[in-house]
């Protein structure tokens, strides 16, 4: 929350396989005994929290379950009453961003803000639900085809002015912020559950995903292809690296510089016709953003790449 100007909460669309085969899934709605009705898990987000550990904090305190993390959904926004108000002119919006949650684990129990949980297929579950912007959430999750690959498209962290650098550029390495960067990625990423850590061959790349290693037990394998170099020379070449990567299936991490992010993305974005966060803070003149410590999540079907998703970093 930003004063009483707007209330910043976050929540998933949390779903799992159902009984009828591929495709089949069921999502859960909770019934919040405070207002009486049903809804998507999802609540404020602390002070100084980015908005996607909030959404997994509050899935899982709300439900039980543990949650891998997946496409952004639609955020939704309307009116709430501020600091305990209950009406008047005083309403301030409330804007909810959503993310698609596959459960992992856990197991549902009742508490303070929620009494029941109900799995129901999407159609269902949009009934179900009691406010209509909810609804269109699930809608829009239930629309999507199902994704088989998840690139989280890292830019390194914050490395210092290379012209104060003495040695190599590419030994140049991450200074106290990027660091901070790099830690903070540690953090939030395994949300995604990532099953493989890649890098460009820069140190500053490379140390910008050892602590995202390190916490999922992983080692950064280096591929020069990663360079932003390499896309000068043979930008076709790095497309279809990253396009290998998709059809592999599963989720990688792949650190990479400035010069070969916005570029890719953009190839790519235009060539499948893809959705983009339309988030202002990921575009800049026209083209994608790719700010020091930030994330581009790509999601793809097969090949194909389907949306990407930006996670700007919260330190600066």
């Amino acid at each position: 929350m930003s004063g009483d100007a707007e209330v910043r909460a976050a929540g998933g669309v949390v779903w799992r396989d159902g009984q009828g085969g591929p495709g089949d899934v069921e999502i859960a709605v909770v019934h919040r005994p405070r207002y009486d009705d049903w809804s998507l898990p999802k609540g404020k987000l602390d002070p100084d929290e980015h908005v996607l550990a909030a959404a997994c904090r509050e899935v899982i305190e709300e439900t039980g379950l543990q949650p891998v993390v997946g496409v952004r959904l639609p955020s939704t926004s309307y009116l709430v009453a501020p600091r305990g108000a209950h009406s008047g002119p005083g309403l301030v919006p409330k804007v909810v961003d959503y993310w698609a949650m596959r459960v992992a684990g856990g197991e549902f129990t009742r508490n303070d803000e929620v009494d029941g949980l109900a799995w129901l297929p999407p159609e269902e579950a949009a009934a179900r639900v009691t406010h209509e912007h909810d609804a269109g959430v699930v809608r829009t999750f239930a629309a999507l085809p199902p994704i088989t690959a998840t690139l989280l498209l890292v830019r390194h962290g914050k490395a210092g002015d290379k012209r104060e650098w003495e040695g190599r550029d590419a030994e140049r390495p991450l200074e106290a912020s990027g660091q901070a960067q790099a830690v903070w990625l540690a953090e939030l990423l395994p949300w995604f559950r990532p099953e493989r850590v890649l890098s460009a061959t820069k140190v500053r790349c490379v140390q910008t995903v050892e602590p995202l290693a390190s916490a999922l037990g992983q080692k950064v394998v280096t591929e020069a292809v990663f360079d932003e170099e390499s896309y000068g020379d043979d930008p076709a070449a790095v497309v279809r690296r990253f396009r290998e990567l998709a059809a592999g299936g599963g989720v990688s991490a792949v650190c990479s510089q400035g010069g070969l992010i916005p570029g890719v993305i953009g190839e790519l974005v235009e060539a499948d016709d893809a959705v983009v966060d339309p988030n202002p803070a990921a575009h800049r003149d026209g083209n994608v953003r790719s700010r020091k410590g930030s994330v581009w999540a790509l999601h793809f079907a097969g090949e194909r790449l389907v949306q990407a998703d930006y996670l700007p970093t919260i330190h600066r």
